[in-house]
């Protein structure tokens, strides 16, 4: 059956069409720029790459363009052959554990924490509409970004805070990139052939650690919002509170622009002046002092949580897993991370962390045969698991 995974930001459509469950890419491709001067449609069939501008008022259009676009290109013949549509949802606050159908409740429900989310949640609703009205006959399944973390217990998700702003307020430590974890998760377990206990470091410009027992999450780096946890390309990760009134005081700055600065002038971007994986690998190689102490600050960090979450797996951890942009390609990062894990009994192969790059389609363990935890490099997959959590919604 052939089955849409789109992905709908405020001015984005990232999309694919699968052929499910077979899980053959028939095509893939971006909308951007949606309401905006100079929107443009990016997408690839097996090796044709097709690039051009269009008219993108909205996402209905977007949506209209993407659907013409698959009968023009005789993947479909009639929008009858889509049988179902999964859309992330970056927020399904307490509400949501697994991928559900969308249906009236569902979306007022989304609806309803929305505040959590502003800038990702009513874009995606918006993406579900557009997909209602194009095709009525196909199911929308919404697959969520923090369902993956909900088996966490309530002593790991609530903050040391009043209590009533939990009941009232719904503060806590929800997590993110789940959909990321739940597909390393499940790959991993395949490979290992047991449900395994992981760490699992999602590197990329936005970055979180997660821990899994058993199958089964029991924390996360990120919290309330991804502003929460390690250190990362624009963010600035856990700091002390109370340099946000300070900062405020001393520069006369607003909450707004000291939010922003958090989260767009902070981290990597922050210390180095870049936050771009590959500008800051060139730089660091050519010895750059404060792109060194960039990277310093953050591998430290993303060593503090595994260190963090050896101990809450009582040191039974079955691999430390690297994925996304730069957790499957950044061999540099790979290494300084893992020199520092070496009192965990953590020792890495240089050869193969060098010769071990997903974007070159080389995946697998980078660390020695005698490593007392083997280190994997995972590639992950987002739009592929919400295509399996569709097909399984669809197929119950």
């Amino acid at each position: 059956m052939k089955i849409l995974s789109v992905n709908a930001g405020s001015s984005t459509l990232k999309f694919r069409l699968y052929e499910m469950p077979e899980e053959i890419v028939l095509m893939k491709g971006t909308m951007e720029r949606i309401g905006l001067d100079g929107s443009n449609l990016s997408i690839r069939i097996g090796e044709e790459k097709i690039q051009r501008e269009v008219i993108l008022a909205n996402h209905s259009d977007a949506v209209n363009v993407l659907l013409k676009e698959l009968v023009d290109q005789g993947l479909i013949s009639s929008l009858d052959e889509i049988k179902a549509v999964g859309h992330r949802i970056v927020h399904g606050g307490n509400l949501y554990s697994s991928s559900v159908i969308m249906n009236e409740r569902v979306i007022q429900e989304i609806e309803s924490i929305s505040e959590l989310a502003p800038l990702h949640n009513p874009a995606n609703l918006v993406g579900v509409t557009a997909f209602q009205k194009a095709i009525p006959s196909a199911i929308q399944v919404g697959c969520f970004d923090t369902a993956f973390h909900q088996t966490l217990k309530e002593k790991d998700y609530l903050y040391p805070v009043p209590y009533e702003w939990y009941i009232k307020y719904h503060i806590r430590k929800y997590g993110f990139h789940g959909l990321s974890h739940k597909f390393v998760t499940e790959k991993m377990a395949r490979i290992l052939k047991k449900n395994p206990n992981l760490i699992i470091c999602h590197i990329g410009n936005g970055a979180s650690v997660s821990v899994v027992d058993n199958g089964k999450c029991i924390d996360t780096s990120m919290g309330f919002t991804p502003n929460a946890g390690v250190m990362m390309g624009t963010r600035s990760g856990d700091i002390d509170y109370t340099l946000i009134s300070y900062v405020m005081k001393k520069t006369g700055y607003n909450l707004d622009k000291i939010d922003a600065m958090l989260n767009r002038e902070s981290g990597l971007e922050g210390i180095a002046g870049m936050s771009d994986l590959r500008d800051l690998d060139r730089a660091f190689e050519a010895g750059e002092e404060k792109v060194r102490l960039a990277f310093d600050m953050y591998t430290d960090r993303i060593v503090d949580y595994i260190a963090k979450y050896y101990v809450k797996l009582d040191g039974k951890v079955d691999a430390i897993c690297f994925t996304a942009g730069g957790g499957e390609n950044d061999t540099i990062i790979r290494r300084e991370v893992l020199r520092k894990l070496t009192s965990l009994g953590v020792l890495i192969d240089n050869e193969k962390n060098e010769n071990t790059i997903v974007r070159k389609g080389v995946e697998g363990i980078i660390t020695t045969d005698d490593s007392k935890i083997p280190v994997y490099v995972v590639a992950t997959d987002e739009e592929l698991m919400i295509a399996r959590d569709t097909v399984a919604l669809v197929s119950d």
